[in-house]
């Protein structure tokens, strides 16, 4: 069973470096992003009993316990709709695809090092195709979050929805950003992976995602929305459940916040970048 299932990943890599070498020579880059992303997708999930649900049950189990432990907290069901599970499933799923995009982002040079060091490969399509695997499995979760919308009977505005594929295009941005700023430095400093690890769960408390921002003094909310993430959960969950939207302001320094960190990203990556294979 287990010469097989290395049999089946060897096949997988072998026609992918066939392949690799014939994108590599007319220097088609979005297909050779795309099957690096589609390969990557696929032996992430190679072995699993359960394949591809994976990708849905790990968010799902965490709305499980959360909704069980904090809904009778912050939705003390006065309505007739549970406002706090469709929250609550809306910020997770986005969490999970930050989580998700920047922790394959940060490793992706080095779990392709064998790519870097013996064909040559523009180092950001490797990063890119890393982030697209994330946005795969987020699109996946995005048909879990309408079927619960619709079993809940709650149907938001389209202005809200279309802030919401706005959000995530700007989220997709922000995993970008760091991944081009860190996975380069990932290949010198090897104690990015757990230091990460960490700062995703402050992240994940310290955001508006089981909790709303109403229970944070007011004094504080300006500073924490200046997390381009907060920002994005938040008004992600006001505009779908509660039909409002932030004021022209707030949307200016957000997007000013989120260009700023990607020039920034693309300035550290021309940098690192250069002696990556040497430094692998």
């Amino acid at each position: 069973m287990i010469e097989k299932a290395k049999t089946n990943i060897q096949d997988v890599f072998s026609g992918f470096w066939d392949k690799i070498n014939l994108k590599n020579q007319h220097e088609n880059y979005g297909e050779l992003i795309w099957m690096l992303a589609k390969t990557d997708f696929k032996l992430r999930y190679h072995g699993s009993v359960l394949g591809y649900i994976w990708a849905l049950l790990k968010p799902l189990l965490t709305f499980a316990v959360l909704n069980f432990v904090f809904s009778s907290i912050f939705n003390p069901r006065n309505t007739g709709v549970d406002t706090y599970s469709l929250q609550l499933l809306s910020g997770l799923v986005m969490f999970y695809f930050f989580a998700e995009g920047t922790s394959s982002g940060l490793a992706s040079l080095i779990s392709k090092s064998q790519l870097v060091k013996k064909i040559y490969v523009p180092r950001w399509t490797i990063i890119l195709a890393s982030t697209i695997n994330a946005t795969l499995i987020f699109l996946m979760n995005l048909l879990v979050v309408a079927v619960f919308f619709v079993v809940k009977g709650f149907m938001p505005s389209f202005l809200a929805i279309g802030m919401f594929f706005v959000f995530s295009v700007f989220l997709y941005v922000v995993i970008l950003s760091f991944s081009l700023l860190a996975a380069p430095l990932y290949v010198k400093f090897r104690d990015l992976s757990m230091i990460w690890d960490v700062i995703l769960l402050i992240i994940l408390y310290s955001s508006p995602i089981i909790y709303p921002l109403s229970i944070i003094p007011a004094k504080f909310h300006a500073l924490m929305l200046l997390n381009p993430f907060a920002f994005i959960v938040h008004f992600n969950k006001e505009s779908l459940i509660n039909k409002h939207f932030a004021n022209p302001g707030q949307y200016a320094m957000f997007i000013f916040i989120v260009l700023a960190f990607f020039a920034l990203s693309i300035f550290s990556y021309r940098k690192f970048i250069p002696k990556i294979a040497e430094d692998i």
